[in-house]
């Protein structure tokens, strides 16, 4: 997925009045206001009740829903034959902010302002987008992402990455 995919992806959702957060080593380079690395696909949270227009959209524009192992009701990808992939996280909050279906997005997660390719879009925050990136088999760019807001941001670099950190127990500029 490019910047400019991206860009295009915002602007469909923006014309339709679909609310889109971007999430992911996107949501990260947003938040850092550049592209910092190659994205093989775009993450996105929306709220459930919008899932079925955002699949009508893009399936109008050639995507079609990629099966995987994780495919659920809140969490689905759509590809279309370019290779474009974009994984799609859906939530559903009642009037009093109780999640009622899909993903668990902290609501103060979805505060996240950022830019891609000049656009300012909707993301996670900072905070929860490292606190997102724990837990699992981390890779490098997990780390690339991470490190990185954490020194923009001047968040403290969660200890699942002490590994990646030269020598073992180095506090990896833990502080920006």
């Amino acid at each position: 997925m490019t910047e400019q995919d991206v860009v295009d992806f915002v602007r469909l959702m923006d014309q339709h009045h679909i609310p889109v957060w971007i999430d992911g080593g996107w949501g990260v380079d947003a938040l850092l206001g550049q592209q910092t690395r190659r994205h093989a696909d775009l993450d996105v949270a929306i709220q459930h009740n919008d899932a079925a227009r955002l699949r009508t959209l893009l399936e109008a524009r050639g995507y079609r829903e990629v099966e995987r192992d994780d495919t659920r009701a809140c969490n689905f990808v759509m590809g279309d034959n370019q290779g474009h992939l974009i994984d799609i996280h859906t939530f559903q909050y009642d009037d009093q902010g109780n999640l009622v279906f899909g993903l668990a997005y902290p609501l103060d997660s979805l505060t996240g302002v950022g830019t891609i390719g000049g656009c300012a879009v909707r993301c996670i925050s900072a905070e929860w987008m490292v606190q997102f990136h724990t837990g699992y088999p981390l890779d490098e760019n997990d780390y690339h992402d991470v490190r990185l807001l954490c020194q923009r941001f001047q968040l403290e670099l969660p200890a699942d990455y002490e590994r990646f950190c030269n020598p073992p127990g180095d506090d990896c500029d833990r502080m920006g």
